[in-house]
C-alpha cells in the first residue's frame, strides 16, 4: 500500500519534534505534530516538543499515582515533560543527553551508561536504549493521534548532526528499528534547516543569486554544526550545491547550561551555600530550564528563581534557593561562548591533564566565534566568504546570540573587502529540522528542490586478478568502478553484470580507490592496471559473517547516502547481503 504521509523527526539532544505532510496535497503543506506525553502524574497533554529524556523511577517515586499513557497503561521509563521535571529533582534518575553520547567514540555506546552519575542500585542504559524510547514514544504517538495512517506505513525520516560519525548514524537507524521503524532515510540537521527555510519561503529563488555562499549554523543542546551552501546556475535555473560540512563540535546549549549552574554555584558558596555533585546536576537542570525562559523571544524577565533540594534540616523549606538573571546570561553566554575573534583565528588547543574522568568529549575551547572563523577558513583556499547567514537551534533563539555571530561575520566580511552578511530570517527555530526533513522527503519524490551533493571524486574497489602465483610477488589488481564522479548523495547504482568472488566467514582485506582526474569512468567499468591518477584510502580488514567459509559469488550495489557514507553491497545469488561502508564526504577541520 502506497504511503500517505512523509514523515519527519528531529530527533534532538534537548527536544524531539515530529513534524508530517500529506503526499498528495497541492501543495503539500507541512504541519507539526502535537505529541501526547506526562506532564504529571495523571495528566497527559498534548505538546508540541518532547522533551528528549528518560526517568528511571525508583520505589519511592509517585507512590500509588496513575502513569498511564494512552498506549501503555504501566510505561515504567518516563519520556518527556514528566522526566524532565522529575529528572530536575532527582538527578540520579535522570537521562538526558544520550544524543551527545551516541557520538561519543571514546566509550562503548551500546553499553549501559546512563545516568553516568548514578548512585549505587539504580538501574542505567544505554544511549542507544534511550535513542529508542524517544522514537518509540513518537511512534506510539503517531499512531494514537493518525489511527487511520500506520506508522509503518509513512515514509519516515530521522535527523542527525552533520557531523556523526558512522557508527552513530548506524546505532541511530539501530534505534529506530528497534522502535519498529522501517526503511527509514537519514539526513542532516544543517541541510533540513535550510530545507525548511525553502519550504517555508517559496519564493526563494527571489531571494538569493548565483554565487551566494549559503553559511548554515546549527547551535543545539549538545553539538555545534556549520555547513557552507553555494547557489549556482544550471540550465538557467538556481541549483543549490553544499560544498563544505564541519567536523564534530560537541559544544553547544548543555555548556551553557552548566557554565550558568557554575556562576550560581560559586555565588551560593560566596554565601556560605556549598553544594555536593547531585545537587550540582539538578543545578544545572534548572539553569536550562530558567536561561530558556529568560531568553524566550518576547520575555520581558530580568530574573528567573532557580532552588534545589537540601540536604539538611537548617534549609527553609529543604531547599536552596537562588537566582538566575539577564547579567549572567549576557556575561557567561553572549561574552563566554562567542567572544570577539579575528578572522585567522581558530580554535584554541590546551594542555590537557594526562589522566580524566571518563564522559563527554567537549570541545576543549567553548569559543564558538573561534570555531566558526577555524571553519570558515579551512573550507577553501584563502577561506570562505558567505553572503547569507540561516541560524538554526534552541540557542540562537537569543537575539543577542544572533546580533554576536552576525557582528563576527560582518568583521570578517569587511577585512576581506565584501559587503554584510545578510541574514535569512522567518523560520521557527525549534521546529525547522523536522519540518526541513519533510519537506525533502516530499523533494525525493519531485515536489521540491534537492540540494546537490555529488561525489567529488570517482571510487574504485580493488579485485584480485586470477593469475597463477608468482613467487615473491603479489597477485596484480583491477579497479572496478563503484562509484562515478558527481554520483548525488541519496542516490544508488547497481552493478548486476559483473560477478567477483567474495571471501567470507573469515578476515580479508578491502581496498577502496579514489581519482579526481578520472571523472568519465562509469560505474562498473574495470581498469585492468594501476592508474597514477588512483589515491588509495585506507584499507578495511573486515570478516563477514556467512555459515561456512569460501568465497562466494557476488555483485555489488552502491549506495551514497544522504549523509555522505558511500556504502558498497556485495549481493550474493541467493540474496544475503553484506554492507560495507566509507566516509567519502569532503571534510574540514572545525
Amino acid at each position: 500500500m502506497a504511503s500517505e504521509y512523509v514523515i519527519g523527526i528531529d530527533l534532538g539532544t534537548t527536544n524531539s519534534v515530529l513534524a508530517f505532510a500529506r503526499i498528495d496535497a497541492e501543495p503539500p503543506e507541512v504541519s507539526v505534530l502535537e505529541i501526547p506525553q506526562l506532564v504529571n502524574p495523571g495528566e497527559v497533554r498534548e505538546q508540541a516538543l518532547l522533551p528528549s529524556c528518560l526517568y528511571l523511577p525508583g520505589p519511592a517515586d509517585f507512590p500509588g499515582a496513575p502513569l498511564a499513557l494512552p498506549w501503555n497503561a504501566e510505561p515504567g521509563l518516563l519520556v518527556g515533560a514528566l522526566a524532565h521535571k522529575r529528572g530536575a529533582e532527582v538527578p540520579g534518575r535522570f537521562v538526558a543527553s544520550a544524543k551527545s553520547w551516541l557520538a561519543h567514540a571514546g566509550v562503548d555506546r551500546t553499553a549501559a551508561l546512563l545516568p553516568e552519575r548514578a548512585p549505587e542500585g539504580v538501574p542505567k542504559v544505554s544511549p542507544v536504549e534511550a535513542s529508542f524510547r524517544y522514537l518509540e514514544h513518537l511512534r506510539r504517538a503517531w499512531d494514537h493521534r493518525m489511527p487511520g495512517a500506520p506508522f509503518d506505513g509513512q515514509k519516515v525520516l530521522v535527523t542527525v548532526p552533520a557531523s556523526f560519525d558512522a557508527t552513530a548514524r548506524e546505532l541511530t537507524l539501530e534505534a529506530a528499528e528497534r522502535a519498529g521503524y522501517r526503511g527509514v532515510t537519514l539526513l542532516e540537521e544543517p541541510q533540513a534547516a535550510f530545507y525548511a527555510w525553502i519550504e517555508r519561503h517559496r519564493d526563494w529563488r527571489e531571494r538569493v543569486a548565483p554565487g551566494d555562499l549559503i553559511l548554515v549554523v546549527d547551535i543545539g543542546g549538545g553539538t555545534t554544526d556549520f555547513t557552507l551552501i553555494e547557489v549556482t546556475e544550471k540550465d538557467g535555473e538556481l541549483a543549490l550545491e553544499r560544498i563544505a560540512v564541519g567536523d564534530h563540535v560537541l559544544l553547544g546549549g548543555d555548556n551553557m547550561d552548566l557554565a550558568l549552574a557554575r556562576a550560581v554555584e560559586a555565588e551560593l558558596s560566596a554565601k556560605g551555600t556549598r553544594i555536593d555533585a547531585l545537587q550540582l546536576q539538578a543545578l544545572w537542570h534548572n539553569c536550562r530550564t530558567a536561561k530558556e525562559k529568560l531568553l524566550d523571544p518576547g520575555s520581558t524577565l530580568k530574573q528567573v528563581p532557580v532552588s534545589i533540594l537540601g540536604k539538611g534540616t537548617g534549609l527553609v523549606g529543604g531547599t536552596v534557593k537562588a537566582s538566575l538573571t539577564s547579567e549572567h546570561i549576557e556575561r557567561i553566554v553572549r561574552d563566554g561562548f562567542f567572544p570577539s575573534a579575528g578572522r585567522g583565528e581558530g580554535p584554541q588547543r590546551q594542555r590537557r591533564i594526562a589522566l580524566q574522568e571518563l564522559g563527554l568529549p567537549y570541545a576543549s575551547d567553548a569559543a564558538i566565534t573561534r570555531h566558526l572563523a577555524g571553519f570558515l577558513n579551512s573550507s577553501r583556499p584563502g577561506g570562505a566568504s558567505p553572503s547569507r547567514v540561516l541560524f538554526n537551534g534552541g540557542v540562537l533563539r537569543a537575539e543577542p546570540v544572533r546580533e554576536r555571530l552576525t557582528t563576527a561575520l560582518n568583521g570578517w566580511a569587511a577585512e576581506s573587502g565584501g559587503p554584510p552578511v545578510e541574514t535569512l530570517g522567518g523560520e521557527d527555530l525549534m521546529h525547522a529540522v523536522a519540518r526541513g526533513a519533510v519537506y525533502y522527503g516530499l523533494a525525493r519524490d519531485g515536489k521540491g528542490i534537492r540540494i546537490r551533493g555529488g561525489l567529488p571524486r570517482t571510487y574504485y574497489v580493488g579485485v584480485e586478478s586470477s593469475l597463477p602465483a608468482v613467487p615473491g610477488m603479489p597477485a596484480p589488481l583491477k579497479f572496478l568502478t563503484v562509484a562515478p564522479f558527481g554520483m548525488e548523495e541519496g542516490t544508488d547504482v547497481k552493478i548486476p553484470d559483473r560477478e567477483f568472488g567474495l571471501i567470507v566467514g573469515e578476515p580479508a582485506e578491502f581496498r577502496l580507490f579514489s581519482s579526481t582526474v578520472r571523472r568519465n569512468d562509469a560505474a562498473g567499468s574495470m581498469l585492468d592496471e594501476a592508474s597514477p591518477d588512483l589515491v588509495e584510502l585506507s584499507p578495511m580488514d573486515v570478516s563477514l559473517d556467512a555459515d561456512g567459509g569460501g568465497v562466494t559469488p557476488v555483485s555489488f550495489e552502491t549506495v551514497v547516502t544522504e549523509t555522505g557514507m558511500l556504502q558498497l553491497w556485495c549481493v550474493a545469488r541467493d540474496g544475503r547481503r553484506w554492507k560495507l561502508e566509507f566516509n567519502v564526504r569532503e571534510r574540514v577541520n572545525a
